[in-house]
């Protein structure tokens, strides 16, 4: 059977470089790693691998539904795709003619990581003066601490790490998330011997096979930087020659980490002093270490201080300067998009108002900060997203969406919990049904993915219904009468790549910078080339003056209290992506069902045993769920992992009914790991096993 290069689509900044076997123009077979991609190298993860699960899934949305019962009921009635668009239109434009066109609210986020089927319901949201959207759910935190010290997001090769003599994964687990991470730390352990140091507040399955692992109490990753920063002052491993070339260190700043040493940082951590010189020598000492940050620690309301304390340790210690050292996040400046055509930003009107993606609730509830003084929300086109199962506060959310006069229009692959909620369903094509063109986080190629098979039934691709639903209103975009490879090729053109037929024909091009601008020895994005010890965080966003001016602990965290003595994180789960994949057999038989990792001494206080069932709340919510005793975490640490479809809870709600929608500061951002709650054994059970050592 023939096999055709594709590209993986999803929220992952690995975004492999796939091979897609072909079996007819409508089913596909394996799905493998393209063994030529030097980052890929020919693995991918066990989910995307079975990925002929979910493309040829048996409820897969095929034909426009339109509800025919009670909100949430499940009840629809097919109807045609012109009815369908009538209907929306008529929905967008009824909304607008009683409030203003910034009662539409377009909301959208990363189901798909491609360029033209994710963002171009902006052009959309644009030419028609709709309400913005602030992406704060996934990144916003992690892009304000990088732009406070880096001045640019971008860093060193990724590759690189297999050529590092210690890689630190901070707040992430590459070997659920982006398993190509592992393939470059394994080459370094078998070619150089190189350590691999975990930090995460949980033994997860990256901690299981570390030399290292830090368990610290989530949400006090800065103090551990900080201190890491002290030791390096202290025992002379401090680059000052470096820091006096690329960075704004001062005096000032050796006084504020003086008081910053690892007794500090061990009373917030819950890490022993002793592990904290372990670490701070083993990183002080090694040229080639490799900071390797994830997503997961920034996920607080420390979260940009703690990104930022991070991203000094390369700056202090001068490990910018070697080859498989620094740091690195995303590599999102490198590629220099310029998207006024997918996005419409020609016709962008920046007076119309911006909302905060992560506060969905607190919008469809109607809160006045919220709307800042505009119309309610009153209609909505949601496309590559669940909110009702992903946006914190989940109960807020749920309230928002009951609403009688507000219309919801959902474009989608599955009957999510967000799309029963619907007044609309439309069916969405997936990946290989459609062309697009894809940007690495983790890594630095660009890919195009072109239409390999037809889709089922009707369903149609987020770009083929952004420009139907343009005609219908009238809205006026030279993007609309486009294909989608026309303006891919367009778009890469304007970017300053290579047309599409040779990103095609190439299969990819390496936008990697030069060594020295990948490690900033032609100075940092900062106007005065330097890294910020001392970052301007009032400059950075609304909620900077509340963050220290030196790179420190920022004590704003949902704390544990005598009411909810626990601290909650909401790890990712190895065969879910999101809600991505909770729907197919093979990865919802590998995980189970959902369940609490409880430190044994916690279990065996609560009387918690092995499958006992668990509830979980505070003054958000509760959820159910089933314990499981683990090793490597503090007492008081609770994880539960995935973010499991509702149905599968007994209170009929995620985890995220638990999670506060409180935007972190400077700029607002999802705190998903920064929840205390409170702990209730409902029924002691034996029938699940000891988590593996």
């Amino acid at each position: 059977m023939a096999f055709a290069s594709s590209v993986c689509p999803h929220d992952c900044p690995s975004t492999c470089a796939l091979e897609v076997e072909l079996l007819s123009p409508s089913q596909i077979g394996r799905v493998r790693g393209a063994a030529d991609n030097s980052y890929t190298a020919g693995v991918i993860c066990a989910k995307v691998a079975r990925y002929a699960e979910r493309v040829h899934h048996p409820e897969r949305l095929t034909q426009p539904l339109l509800r025919n019962g009670p909100r949430g009921s499940g009840q629809f009635r097919a109807i045609t795709w012109d009815e369908a668009l009538d209907r929306l239109a008529g929905a967008f434009t009824d909304a607008t003619a009683k409030h203003g066109s910034e009662s539409v609210w377009p909301y959208y986020f990363a189901g798909t990581m491609g360029l033209l089927q994710r963002d171009g319901i902006h052009r959309l949201r644009h030419a028609m003066r709709y309400s913005r959207q602030q992406n704060t759910i996934c990144t916003s935190i992690m892009e304000a601490a990088t732009m406070a010290a880096l001045g640019s997001i971008r860093g060193p090769d990724a590759r690189e790490m297999a050529e590092a003599d210690l890689i630190v994964m901070w707040g992430g687990n590459p070997v659920a998330t982006q398993v190509n991470v592992m393939t470059h730390i394994s080459r370094a352990r078998k070619e150089r011997g190189a350590k691999l140091v975990v930090i995460d507040p949980y033994r997860s399955g990256t901690a299981v096979v570390a030399d290292m692992h830090l368990a610290l109490r989530p949400g006090t990753d800065a103090a551990l930087a900080c201190a890491v920063l002290h030791i390096a002052l202290r025992d002379g491993h401090a680059d000052h020659a470096y820091m006096a070339e690329f960075t704004d260190f001062g005096p000032d700043v050796a006084a504020h980490l003086a008081s910053r040493g690892p007794e500090w940082a061990a009373a917030i951590t819950g890490l022993t002093t002793a592990q904290i010189e372990e670490f701070a020598a083993l990183y002080c000492r090694t040229e080639r270490a490799f900071l390797r940050v994830g997503y997961g620690f920034a996920r607080s309301r420390g979260g940009a201080a703690a990104l930022h304390a991070v991203l000094c340790l390369p700056s202090i210690t001068g490990k910018w300067r070697h080859k498989g050292g620094g740091a690195l996040w995303n590599q999102r400046a490198i590629y220099h998009w310029n998207k006024t055509l997918i996005e419409g930003l020609d016709v962008l009107d920046r007076t119309t108002r911006v909302m905060d993606m992560s506060r969905i609730g607190a919008v469809l509830c109607g809160d006045e900060a919220e709307l800042q003084g505009g119309p309610p929300v009153t209609a909505m086109l949601i496309q590559n997203v669940n909110p009702l199962d992903v946006a914190p506060d989940t109960n807020k959310v749920r309230r928002g969406f009951a609403r009688e006069d507000l219309f919801v229009c959902v474009h989608e692959q599955f009957m999510t919990p967000t799309a029963l909620q619907a007044d609309l369903v439309l069916p969405a094509t997936m990946f290989l049904e459609h062309d697009d063109v894809y940007q690495a986080g983790g890594h630095s190629h660009i890919q195009i993915g072109r239409k390999l098979i037809a889709p089922p039934g009707e369903a149609r691709s987020n770009h083929s219904l952004i420009c139907d639903l343009a005609h219908r209103l009238g809205a006026t975009h030279r993007g609309f009468g486009m294909s989608e490879m026309e303006m891919i090729d367009e778009t890469l053109r304007a970017s300053g790549w290579p047309e599409a037929r040779e990103v095609i024909d190439r299969r990819w091009v390496d936008a990697q910078p030069s060594f020295e601008e990948s490690h900033f020895l032609n100075g940092f994005g900062h106007p005065d080339k330097r890294f910020r010890f001392k970052p301007d965080w009032a400059g950075i966003g609304r909620l900077g003056h509340v963050m220290t001016p030196m790179p420190d602990h920022l004590d704003r965290i949902e704390n544990p209290t005598e009411a909810h003595p626990f601290r909650l994180i909401t790890s990712p789960a190895r065969q879910f992506l999101n809600t991505s994949f909770t729907e197919t057999p093979g990865s919802r038989k590998r995980e189970g069902r959902p369940t609490a990792l409880l430190n044994a001494e916690d279990a065996a206080r609560l009387g918690a045993t092995p499958g006992a069932r668990l509830r979980l709340f505070n003054t958000r919510g509760a959820v159910v769920v089933h314990a499981e005793i683990a090793q490597g975490q503090l007492p008081g640490t609770v994880v539960v992992e995935g973010i499991w479809p509702s149905e599968y809870f007994e209170t009929g709600i995620g985890i995220n009914a638990l999670t506060s929608d409180e935007p972190a500061p400077p700029l607002g951002g999802a705190v998903f790991h920064d929840t205390a709650i409170a702990l209730e054994v409902l029924e002691a059970s034996a029938q699940m096993p000891l988590a593996a050592e």
